[in-house]
């Protein structure tokens, strides 16, 4: 979800596409919080760890 969040961020800025802009910043924020929520031990979306 971070990488996919980055291509669209990087897209977004090379084309001036403010929409894929937000997306992308969404996913990424999505995906860090997935990702410490998951490394701290919780059970995220049925799943003991994230990555």
């Amino acid at each position: 979800m971070i990488v996919l969040g980055l291509i669209l961020l990087i897209i977004g800025f090379l084309a001036g596409i403010s929409i894929l802009w937000t997306i992308g910043l969404i996913l990424v924020v999505v995906g860090i919080v997935l990702w410490i929520v998951g490394s701290l031990g919780h059970a995220v979306g049925g799943r003991r760890h994230y990555w």
